[in-house]
């Protein structure tokens, strides 16, 4: 949670602290950030949570009933059943492997007869350091694995035409270098927050973490910067603004990300 009223000398001080956010616990909870207007339909993120946290995946229907064009591509039975039968829009994160920072994205979306197509993609993306978790921590360099609500946006460039509630902010910069001394400037100027450990409903510059700090948070989509990230999905800038674009909230978004063999289960 951060304040809405900054000094622009502290604002690298706080794009080093919202880089580790996804990863790693601040020194101290900052102060609340004012919600944004609710996104039509959106309600509870719909996650994928560790096992024994607060938030209980969606059980969804039998595995039977998500057989064949009804389940997305590359999903087995445990993780097809966490998409919420009410999702009309999924984008589907898979990385190379367990340990890689290298994955591919596209979204797909139901038609009339329930089946998935992919309607954007394939685009290349980066997730955390050290790949994939199922139990992501603060500071462990890896993404989680699950099925996480997209409700809201922002980024420090004007609104790209999303239907999604967006936060324009120069609060939304980057500072510094990444894993592999490669310049950050640019890598929040497109952001979608994954509803992991996160309120829905708020500016993705919200820090409240109702798992607690230590299970990381600030888990976004953000822009690629050439590199691996601490524990959030970058794509490159045109097909961020492409994804913002076609993310509709009445659709309720998800996003399903892991490597390829986790998500096969």
């Amino acid at each position: 949670m951060l304040s809405t009223v900054l000094t622009r000398a502290a604002l690298p001080l706080l794009a080093a602290g919202l880089l580790l956010g996804g990863c790693a616990k601040p020194s101290a909870p900052p102060p609340a950030a004012g919600p944004l207007p609710a996104a039509p339909g959106a309600g509870a993120p719909h996650a994928g949570p560790p096992a024994g946290s607060p938030a209980a995946p969606h059980a969804g229907p039998p595995a039977a009933d998500r057989v064949g064009p009804a389940r997305l591509p590359g999903l087995g039975p445990r993780t097809s059943g966490l998409v919420p039968d009410a999702t009309g829009q999924a984008f589907l994160v898979s990385g190379r492997s367990t340990n890689s920072s290298e994955s591919t994205a596209t979204l797909y979306e139901r038609d009339e007869d329930g089946r998935w197509k992919a309607v954007a993609g394939p685009w290349p993306a980066r997730n955390a350091l050290k790949g994939w978790t199922d139990e992501h921590w603060a500071g462990d360099h890896r993404s989680p694995i699950g099925v996480f609500g997209l409700t809201d946006a922002g980024g420090r460039l004007p609104d790209p035409g999303t239907e999604l509630p967006y936060h324009q902010s120069e609060e939304f910069v980057a500072v510094g270098t990444g894993f592999r001394g490669e310049p950050l400037r640019g890598s929040f100027d497109y952001v979608v927050a994954i509803n992991y450990n996160r309120e829905s409903g708020l500016t993705p510059l919200d820090e409240r973490r109702p798992m607690g700090w230590d299970r990381g948070g600030g888990v976004w989509i953000h822009v690629d910067h050439d590199g691996p990230t601490q524990g959030c999905v970058s794509l490159g800038l045109d097909h961020m603004a492409d994804l913002l674009r076609r993310l509709d909230p009445d659709k309720r978004p998800v996003v399903v990300m892991g490597d390829s063999a986790s998500l096969a289960r």
